[in-house]
């Protein structure tokens, strides 16, 4: 066992409906159980693989309200969350998490509102660009101590402000915190030392960072742009 709060990740299929969408993802119906084996875990893919359905799901089954915020937020504005979370099994780890956040970049204006809500002092996150204040929140809440859940947070950031939070997490997983990321980003992607799972080719499996399509279509883009834009256009 390593130190990490959340070990492993099981589906309990039997307590999904039959005529349930979730059996139609494949990358999905295809799991049974899910190793953690590092501080950093990225979920990666193309959209629609399942990568948010299931990082959701963690999060709830975890004890996250599902439009995010800390274990403490209780709110819905919008219910939009499957039922996987009641077939998610976790296994814990042994050392006990004492903070922790499930931030969603489609439910953020929710979260900031009800953060100025729920906090002793105010943070004034409406009075900050949409990315300033993305930022503002997480670096708010990151400890060394916690769970951390992060549905694409490259979202709202410019690439300078997606390296601020490369560093953020990167210190803070130094420190013992514990961080499962959904993102496309090719600089989040770049996070030494996280395991990366690709959720493409119909199954979730581990892969190098150059193997990732974001790095590559990026990179292919980069290097080739006039050549690209004519074959689309």
């Amino acid at each position: 066992m390593n130190d990490l709060f959340i070990q492993s990740i099981s589906i309990d299929w039997d307590e999904i409906s039959k005529d349930s969408y979730l059996r139609r993802i494949e990358v999905l119906k295809n799991m049974q159980s899910l190793q953690l084996c590092k501080p950093i875990t990225i979920f990666t893919g193309e959209n629609g693989s399942g990568k948010s359905t299931l990082l959701e799901a963690i999060a709830v089954a975890y004890g996250f309200n599902p439009e995010g915020g800390t274990k403490n937020y209780n709110f819905s504005t919008y219910d939009s969350h499957s039922e996987l979370h009641e077939a998610i099994r976790l296994v814990r780890g042994y050392r006990r998490a004492w903070s922790g956040y499930f931030l969603r970049a489609e439910s953020f204006y929710n979260v900031a509102t009800k953060e100025e809500e729920y906090a002793d002092i105010s943070r004034e996150y409406h009075k900050k660009s949409h990315g300033e204040s993305f930022l503002a929140l997480v670096q708010d809440q990151m400890r060394g101590d916690g769970v951390f859940i992060l549905d694409e947070p490259e979202a709202a950031l410019s690439p300078q402000r997606q390296l601020t939070l490369l560093l953020e997490i990167y210190e803070c997983a130094k420190e013992g915190a514990q961080f499962i990321i959904a993102t496309h980003s090719p600089i989040l992607l770049g996070i030494p030392g996280a395991e990366i799972l690709s959720f493409d080719d119909g199954k979730i499996h581990s892969c190098e960072y150059e193997e990732t399509g974001s790095y590559q279509i990026t990179k292919m883009f980069i290097e080739d742009r006039k050549q690209i834009l004519g074959r689309l256009l």
